[in-house]
């Protein structure tokens, strides 16, 4: 016999999109909220990460709107040393089971069914009881359209023999002996977490071999900061940053220029990056892994054998005792755009670029104060997730088209300056009108504004028409 729930919200998933979703629903309206998610715990993929996981980005712009992640702290130590502190995967899991626990079941409002496996059509079931649930709400809240996709649930795209010794990323730190060689595939995030490890372990940097399909541009993290202190860093990169956009003669040019002041870095200044996933890392993470020799750009993997693994673009020999560690998951693995209003239900994306905790709170905060579909969605242009750099491109007009709309807006702008999850607004609303040289800053980024716009425009039309008539 299935159970009938009624609620205003359903929202399905409670990672941390649907977390920061419902908080904001329960602090800014008497909304009824029924949560259901496949885990025994809220955090989503937090609860399957591998075990030296941290955030890529100050904690400051993670979690829910109402309730603090970061201590404020800066790093005194390691390879974030002299920046905003970054939660561990621990942290971060005990951070939404305390959400779970003491603030949004105590409001009486949200009722929360772990374990279930949601089967569509408001209908749920208890994936260990077998109970059946068929919930009746006004709202739908799509929290798992971003799925993650991570290391250890990760199927490779790629064949490995019988007798190879392959492990995905979560395994690494069940090591009871050091093999002759480690192979990291994989050269995303995930790829430079698991180089980064390794080292802070001590391995010897000429032990380990990086197999790369592409090079990817990377975020500077001391441009991230949401501290008065890094003023000049963070405004003062989104002000070069558009400065450079404005002024540049062609998509080359423009990332040359943003390298230049440090809003990109690379690996290898002499390998031209063709990927943008927005992977952040401080320079003394990139200086830990220029130490490595041995780094394989001959494409995607096909087969690893126990003597040599087949790629793309060549042959790559090997040894029975190297460790192939499998970091290829790609992060999020829906890149399809749709409407995030669209009648009863609601699909949270990001409006702003790698930002989905507050995106989602942004969402929700627009879904309780605006009551035109069309008008929400306007507000809520989606940014789209990156993958190549033709879609850094992309992304940077999607979010300054979103910023200049909800500049627009007193009622948002009022709201974005006492969200904590917005690290910007009030860095900038605090200036004081005597300080030359933050208002200096600030001119600059205004006067560029436009200009950048118009400019990343004709550069995204000219990257899409050379790449409609260029033979594949």
């Amino acid at each position: 016999m299935r159970t009938q729930l009624e609620t205003d919200y359903l929202v399905v998933g409670s990672g941390a999109v649907g977390m920061a979703f419902a908080d904001l629903l329960i602090t800014e309206s008497d909304a009824d909220v029924v949560i259901v998610d496949r885990f025994a715990k809220p955090g989503g993929h937090w609860n399957v990460a591998y075990p030296f996981v941290r955030l890529h980005q100050p904690s400051q712009f993670y979690g829910v709107s109402s309730v603090e992640l970061s201590n404020g702290l800066i790093d005194e130590v390691g390879w974030n040393r002299g920046l905003s502190d970054l939660a561990t995967g621990a942290e971060v899991s005990a951070y939404f089971d305390h959400v779970m626990r003491h603030h949004l079941l105590p409001s009486g409002r949200v009722r929360y069914f772990p374990l279930c496996e949601y089967t569509g059509e408001g209908s749920f079931f208890h994936k260990l009881t077998g109970q059946e649930f068929q919930v009746r709400s006004i709202k739908t809240v799509d929290c798992t359209y971003l799925n993650t996709s991570v290391p250890s649930t990760h199927t490779p795209n790629f064949e490995v023999a019988d007798g190879v010794r392959f492990m995905p990323l979560n395994d690494l730190t069940t090591l009871d002996r050091a093999p002759e060689r480690y192979a990291i595939v994989g050269g995303g995030k995930t790829g430079i977490d698991a180089v980064l490890w390794l080292l802070e372990q001590g391995t010897d940097p000429a032990k380990i071999t990086w197999i790369k399909s592409r090079d990817g541009w990377l975020l500077n993290r001391k441009n991230t900061q949401p501290k008065a202190e890094f003023f000049e860093h963070s405004i003062g990169a989104q002000a070069s940053q558009f400065e450079a956009i404005a002024a540049a003669e062609s998509v080359d040019d423009m990332f040359r220029r943003l390298e230049e002041f440090g809003y990109f870095l690379r690996l290898d200044p002499d390998v031209w990056p063709t990927m943008f996933h927005g992977a952040t890392i401080s320079e003394l993470e990139l200086e830990q892994l220029r130490r490595l020799d041995d780094i394989v750009r001959l494409g995607h993997v096909i087969r690893i054998d126990r003597d040599h693994v087949t790629l793309e673009r060549g042959t790559l020999p090997s040894t029975p005792d190297t460790l192939y560690v499998d970091c290829s998951a790609t992060a999020i693995t829906n890149l399809e755009i749709k409407p995030i209003f669209d009648g009863e239900l609601i699909t949270p994306q990001t409006v702003r670029s790698y930002q989905p905790v507050f995106s989602a709170a942004f969402i929700a905060h627009v879904e309780l104060t605006r009551h035109n579909e069309e008008e929400k969605n306007r507000l809520c242009g989606v940014v789209p997730l990156p993958n190549s750099n033709l879609d850094y491109m992309r992304l940077t007009l999607a979010f300054m088209t979103n910023q200049y709309n909800w500049n627009q807006d007193p009622e948002l702008r009022s709201w974005l300056l006492h969200n904590r999850l917005d690290g910007f607004s009030k860095m900038v609303n605090d200036v004081s009108k005597d300080d030359v040289d933050k208002r200096a800053i600030l001119k600059r980024l205004r006067d560029s504004a436009v200009p950048a716009a118009m400019r990343l425009t004709e550069l995204i039309a000219e990257a899409e028409a050379e790449l409609t008539t260029t033979p594949p």
